[in-house]
Protein backbone atom coordinates (compact mmCIF):
# COMPACT_ATOMS: atom_id res chain seq x y z
CA UNK A 1 0.00 0.00 0.00
CA UNK A 2 1.21 3.44 -0.86
CA UNK A 3 1.02 6.13 1.74
CA UNK A 4 -1.34 8.90 0.74
CA UNK A 5 0.05 12.38 0.79
CA UNK A 6 -2.03 15.04 2.40
CA UNK A 7 -1.47 18.54 1.15
CA UNK A 8 -2.12 21.43 3.44
CA UNK A 9 -2.85 24.77 1.85
CA UNK A 10 -1.71 27.57 4.07
CA UNK A 11 -3.03 31.02 3.38
CA UNK A 12 -0.38 33.62 3.90
CA UNK A 13 -1.09 37.02 5.36
CA UNK A 14 -0.42 38.45 1.92
CA UNK A 15 -3.14 36.18 0.40
CA UNK A 16 -5.61 37.19 3.10
CA UNK A 17 -4.84 40.87 2.56
CA UNK A 18 -5.36 40.49 -1.20
CA UNK A 19 -8.69 38.74 -0.71
CA UNK A 20 -9.85 41.38 1.78
CA UNK A 21 -8.89 44.15 -0.66
CA UNK A 22 -10.89 42.43 -3.42
CA UNK A 23 -13.84 41.88 -1.07
CA UNK A 24 -13.87 45.57 -0.18
CA UNK A 25 -13.66 46.58 -3.84
CA UNK A 26 -16.57 44.34 -4.88
CA UNK A 27 -18.63 45.52 -1.90
CA UNK A 28 -18.12 49.14 -2.96
CA UNK A 29 -19.33 48.15 -6.42
CA UNK A 30 -22.40 46.44 -4.91
CA UNK A 31 -23.13 49.64 -2.95
CA UNK A 32 -22.98 51.67 -6.14
CA UNK A 33 -25.21 49.12 -7.90
CA UNK A 34 -27.76 49.47 -5.07
CA UNK A 35 -28.27 53.07 -6.17
CA UNK A 36 -30.17 51.71 -9.20
CA UNK A 37 -32.99 50.59 -6.92
CA UNK A 38 -36.20 52.61 -6.89
CA UNK A 39 -37.03 51.38 -3.39
CA UNK A 40 -37.32 54.20 -0.88
CA UNK A 41 -37.01 52.29 2.40
CA UNK A 42 -33.82 50.42 1.58
CA UNK A 43 -31.63 50.08 -1.48
CA UNK A 44 -29.72 46.80 -1.74
CA UNK A 45 -27.20 45.75 -4.37
CA UNK A 46 -25.65 42.38 -5.20
CA UNK A 47 -22.85 41.06 -7.41
CA UNK A 48 -21.98 37.48 -8.24
CA UNK A 49 -18.26 37.07 -8.86
CA UNK A 50 -16.47 34.00 -10.20
CA UNK A 51 -12.77 33.81 -11.03
CA UNK A 52 -12.46 37.57 -10.41
CA UNK A 53 -15.16 38.30 -13.03
CA UNK A 54 -18.57 39.76 -12.32
CA UNK A 55 -20.98 37.25 -13.86
CA UNK A 56 -24.22 38.81 -12.59
CA UNK A 57 -25.62 41.76 -10.70
CA UNK A 58 -28.89 42.76 -9.13
CA UNK A 59 -30.66 45.25 -6.95
CA UNK A 60 -33.96 45.16 -5.13
CA UNK A 61 -37.00 46.21 -7.09
CA UNK A 62 -40.12 45.14 -8.89
CA UNK A 63 -40.23 42.44 -11.60
CA UNK A 64 -39.67 43.42 -15.23
CA UNK A 65 -42.69 45.18 -16.70
CA UNK A 66 -44.02 46.40 -13.34
CA UNK A 67 -44.03 50.01 -12.19
CA UNK A 68 -40.81 51.07 -10.46
CA UNK A 69 -42.48 51.66 -7.11
CA UNK A 70 -41.54 49.27 -4.31
CA UNK A 71 -43.71 50.61 -1.48
CA UNK A 72 -47.46 51.02 -1.16
CA UNK A 73 -49.25 54.12 0.17
CA UNK A 74 -48.44 53.05 3.76
CA UNK A 75 -44.70 52.78 2.93
CA UNK A 76 -44.83 48.98 3.19
CA UNK A 77 -42.88 46.96 0.62
CA UNK A 78 -45.13 45.40 -1.99
CA UNK A 79 -45.20 41.60 -1.74
CA UNK A 80 -43.80 41.09 -5.23
CA UNK A 81 -40.63 43.17 -4.75
CA UNK A 82 -37.57 41.06 -5.54
CA UNK A 83 -34.47 41.13 -3.37
CA UNK A 84 -31.10 42.00 -4.90
CA UNK A 85 -29.78 38.45 -4.42
CA UNK A 86 -32.82 36.93 -6.15
CA UNK A 87 -32.43 39.33 -9.07
CA UNK A 88 -28.72 38.47 -9.45
CA UNK A 89 -29.33 34.71 -9.20
CA UNK A 90 -32.21 34.69 -11.69
CA UNK A 91 -30.20 36.88 -14.04
CA UNK A 92 -27.26 34.47 -14.05
CA UNK A 93 -29.71 31.57 -14.54
CA UNK A 94 -30.83 33.19 -17.81
CA UNK A 95 -27.25 33.52 -19.03
CA UNK A 96 -24.63 31.03 -20.15
CA UNK A 97 -22.73 31.45 -16.89
CA UNK A 98 -22.79 29.17 -13.87
CA UNK A 99 -22.79 30.43 -10.30
CA UNK A 100 -21.28 27.15 -9.07
CA UNK A 101 -18.38 28.04 -6.77
CA UNK A 102 -18.97 31.80 -7.02
CA UNK A 103 -19.01 34.51 -4.36
CA UNK A 104 -22.06 36.69 -3.77
CA UNK A 105 -21.46 40.23 -2.56
CA UNK A 106 -24.58 41.83 -1.12
CA UNK A 107 -24.97 45.08 0.78
CA UNK A 108 -27.38 43.59 3.39
CA UNK A 109 -27.46 40.15 4.97
CA UNK A 110 -29.63 37.69 3.03
CA UNK A 111 -33.09 36.74 4.26
CA UNK A 112 -33.98 33.06 4.65
CA UNK A 113 -35.75 32.95 1.25
CA UNK A 114 -32.71 34.35 -0.55
CA UNK A 115 -30.46 32.01 1.46
CA UNK A 116 -32.36 29.04 -0.01
CA UNK A 117 -31.76 30.41 -3.53
CA UNK A 118 -28.08 30.96 -2.75
CA UNK A 119 -27.70 27.38 -1.52
CA UNK A 120 -29.44 25.93 -4.57
CA UNK A 121 -27.45 28.11 -7.00
CA UNK A 122 -24.10 26.62 -5.97
CA UNK A 123 -22.67 29.85 -4.59
CA UNK A 124 -20.15 28.84 -1.93
CA UNK A 125 -19.23 32.17 -0.36
CA UNK A 126 -21.32 35.19 0.68
CA UNK A 127 -19.92 38.55 1.73
CA UNK A 128 -22.42 41.02 3.18
CA UNK A 129 -22.08 44.54 4.51
CA UNK A 130 -25.04 45.31 6.74
CA UNK A 131 -26.69 43.12 9.36
CA UNK A 132 -30.43 42.92 8.87
CA UNK A 133 -32.75 42.60 11.87
CA UNK A 134 -33.31 38.89 11.14
CA UNK A 135 -30.19 36.78 10.79
CA UNK A 136 -31.91 33.46 10.00
CA UNK A 137 -30.71 33.64 6.39
CA UNK A 138 -27.08 33.85 7.49
CA UNK A 139 -27.62 30.99 9.94
CA UNK A 140 -29.09 28.83 7.16
CA UNK A 141 -26.14 29.58 4.85
CA UNK A 142 -23.67 28.61 7.58
CA UNK A 143 -25.64 25.43 8.27
CA UNK A 144 -25.31 24.56 4.56
CA UNK A 145 -21.52 24.94 4.77
CA UNK A 146 -21.36 28.19 2.83
CA UNK A 147 -18.63 30.58 3.92
CA UNK A 148 -20.28 33.76 5.20
CA UNK A 149 -18.26 36.93 5.78
CA UNK A 150 -19.51 40.11 7.42
CA UNK A 151 -17.60 43.04 5.96
CA UNK A 152 -18.48 46.21 7.80
CA UNK A 153 -19.04 49.01 5.34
Amino acid sequence: MQAKQILFIVETTKDIDKRLALDRRYMRMAQIWAENSYCLRRQVGALIVKNKMIISDGYNGTPSGFENKCEDADNVSKPYVLHAEANAITKVARSYNSSEGATLYVTASPCVECAKLIIQSGINRVVYGEKYRFMDGVELLERAGIEVVYLEM
